[in-house]
């Protein structure tokens, strides 16, 4: 009776009442929320159609891979001015320095492309897609560590709670396929001691229904977990056991109105088509050896960078909508001379084969491909600085990022940094910035996709944001 009582309340009175008056409506409603998003979203014609994120999880020093200083010889060993850092806080690992040795990047640069770019040489295979893609060097965040630095980035706010971008994606436009997620990441774990801790909130649906949220794929067993049959249950079993369990939930649907009630139909019905799409997603044995040539041999090892990164391709094929790559351990305070080298040859390769493969498939046009991390690197070094190895702390007031495809003019180096790499001077992007300018690039109004949450109408980019129109084909 109490809990009869409880569930009286106005919003299940509505829904009650919505559902005696369209039942039907709803599960109209529900088939379009899944496959085309919400009514008028795309606002515009979109360029993109899907986004693949390679979010490099930790930090990864702009100073040694995009943004070239080569006046920092002269202040090699010098402590950074006052007037450079200008009171900028610091992380605790090393407001308790004495000084701020400069130091300069320990590894070379080169120009490439049809305008010169400069990129280090860390990142050769990326050297050579760098008129296709469109470098930042002038993104800034607001935080200061890592979690809030990544939940910000990933879902515009550094307190969690917030729907990441690929649910934001998943609700305003959909799916372009039933047999797959519209959301999906992968995680790879670097070679080194495994990085920053990665949260399922980081591609949860906060406060949207929870059918927006991000399906991770792993690299052992399951793809996605609980997706294969028990022993002995044949597909028509399971059929069958799905249709007589769709009765009950529909029946609670009727008696509660709930909406994670049919957010469960759907889930049970999409982890029936699952079972028949992943195995094929996930077999590689049909890719040719030139396939492999490009992403590198990696691409043969199931959870590696480089073998997420093909399924990445093989997954916009297959019309998934967004698609997250973590790779972690970035995060080089001490000991950059030798780990760096090792995170960038894990990625390079594949990063780069993935723009050329989505180019020579004549897919790239309509996908967005975004490589970067949560912020950068001081130029300044942490802890101790000897001949052989230094380190950089966490720096949000400039980093670079990369983008390709889906709109993204290629062949452009965008902002520009002071001569130390600390402040950014021209075209600052803050994160909100490169939020709306990527959903933009999906026919996506930053300021329009909105959902309504404890009287207040949410966005990804909260009140703030300005796409930067110069990098828009």
């Amino acid at each position: 009776m109490h809990e009869t009582f409880q569930n009286l309340t106005r919003r299940h009175f509505f829904g009650k009442a919505a559902l005696g008056i369209g039942t039907v409506a709803m599960s109209n409603l529900l088939a379009r929320d899944r496959v085309g998003g919400l009514s008028g979203i795309p606002h515009f014609a979109p360029k993109a159609k899907r986004v693949i994120y390679l979010f490099q999880s930790g930090g990864p020093s702009q100073m040694e891979l995009f943004d070239y200083k080569p006046e920092l010889q002269k202040y090699a060993n010098q402590n950074l001015p006052e007037s450079i850092r200008n009171g900028q806080r610091l992380t605790g690992m090393s407001a308790s320095q004495s000084s701020f040795p400069v130091v300069p990047s320990r590894f070379g640069f080169r120009q490439h492309g049809a305008n010169g770019a400069w990129i280090g040489d860390l990142l050769p295979h990326t050297a050579k897609i760098v008129d296709d893609i469109a470098i930042l060097r002038s993104v800034h965040t607001e935080a200061i560590n890592h979690d809030p630095a990544v939940t910000f980035l990933l879902t515009g706010a550094q307190i969690s709670g917030r729907p990441s971008l690929g649910s934001w994606l998943s609700y305003g436009l959909g799916a372009e396929t039933e047999e797959l997620p519209a959301f999906v990441v992968m995680i790879s774990p670097g070679g080194g001691v495994g990085g920053q801790p990665l949260y399922d909130r980081l591609w949860g649906s906060g406060f949207l229904p929870s059918k927006y949220q991000g399906v991770k794929f792993r690299s052992a067993g399951d793809p996605v977990l609980y997706l294969s049959d028990p022993d002995g249950m044949t597909r028509e079993d399971r059929r069958a056991y799905l249709d007589t369990l769709n009765e009950l939930n529909q029946e609670q649907l009727q008696d509660f109105g709930d909406p994670e009630i049919a957010t469960r139909i759907a889930q049970y019905e999409m982890a029936f088509r699952m079972q028949a799409s992943v195995p094929d997603l996930t077999d590689l044995s049909k890719e040719p050896a030139s396939t492999f040539a490009l992403y590198g041999e990696d691409a043969r090892k199931p959870g590696t960078f480089a073998a997420n990164a093909l399924l990445a391709r093989r997954l916009a094929e297959r019309g998934v909508r967004a698609i997250q790559l973590f790779h972690r351990d970035w995060d080089h305070h001490g000991g950059l001379q030798k780990n760096l080298p090792k995170r960038c040859l894990e990625v390079d390769q594949a990063s780069a084969a993935l723009v050329q493969d989505l180019k020579q498939r004549g897919m790239l046009d309509e996908t967005l491909v975004v490589w970067g991390g949560e912020f950068g690197r001081t130029v300044y070094c942490q802890g101790r600085l000897t001949e052989d190895d230094y380190g950089r702390d966490h720096h949000p007031r400039c980093f670079s990022v990369w983008m390709a495809g889906g709109g993204i003019k290629g062949g452009v180096v965008w902002g520009e940094t002071d001569d130390y790499g600390y402040n950014v001077v021209k075209d600052p992007v803050h994160v909100h910035d490169l939020q709306a300018t990527l959903l933009h690039t999906l026919g996506v109004d930053h300021t329009r996709l909105t959902y309504k949450f404890q009287g207040r109408n949410f966005r990804l980019t909260d009140v703030h944001g300005n796409v930067v129109k110069a990098l828009l084909r």
